[in-house]
């Protein structure tokens, strides 16, 4: 681990609705004899000094994963902003050394065991504010590297600007681009709906690695 990874706290997006997936938390669906939770923990973990889990449903649902719960502290379920906001507000209350949060949706089984390394290094070379994740030509602003120095401004967007979109907060600051391979299988695959969690399903049995 390097010393950026060491100062990084990850957190996990898993404050949504499911509506695609019928209700209920598809993070919790099965995938290979696992759940998708259960198989992003097990990526992201060794890349972060800490992890946190942004949910705002019964903690008792989440137990069995040990991991320190950060649930919304806006009302209305305003967006993944909001869940950004959460893993900031603990990063820099519970980790005060931790000078960045690296985020990641619940949904993506997946997620790449270079992530926070990668990231970490785009956002050197190009003297970059953050760093967002890149896939098939196709940014996602949800996997991203945020500075924990950001909690004010991204507070004040949501709460005074009434700001949503992770893209319209982020235009204002100089942000990396990393791109990822999409091929055999593309590392930032959602599992939103029934027909994804049987994709899903058909790629581990195909690569159970």
């Amino acid at each position: 681990m390097t010393t950026d990874e060491a100062a990084t706290v990850g957190l996990i997006l898993a404050g949504g609705l499911a509506r695609r997936m019928g209700g209920g938390h598809k993070m919790l669906r099965n995938v290979g004899g696992e759940t998708v939770l259960s198989r992003l923990i097990e990526r992201l973990r060794p890349q972060v000094n800490a992890l946190v889990l942004n949910v705002n449903a019964d903690p008792e649902l989440f137990a069995v994963f040990a991991l320190p719960l950060a649930p919304d502290d806006l009302p209305g379920h305003p967006g993944p902003l909001a869940g950004v906001l959460a893993g900031l507000d603990w990063a820099a209350r519970e980790r005060p050394s931790a000078r960045w949060l690296v985020t990641v949706p619940g949904d993506a089984p997946f997620i790449p065991t270079d992530l926070v390394l990668r990231l970490h290094e785009e956002r050197l070379r190009q003297q970059a504010e953050l760093a967002c994740a890149a896939s098939a030509g196709r940014t996602h602003p949800v996997i991203a590297l945020w500075p924990v120095g950001l909690v004010a401004a991204l507070r004040r967007a949501l709460v005074d600007d009434d700001i949503r979109k992770i893209d319209r907060f982020t235009a204002d600051y100089n942000c990396a681009i990393v791109e990822w391979p999409a091929a055999p299988r593309d590392p930032f695959f959602n599992v939103n709906t029934p027909e994804d969690l049987a994709e899903a399903e058909r790629l581990v049995a195909a690569n159970p690695a």
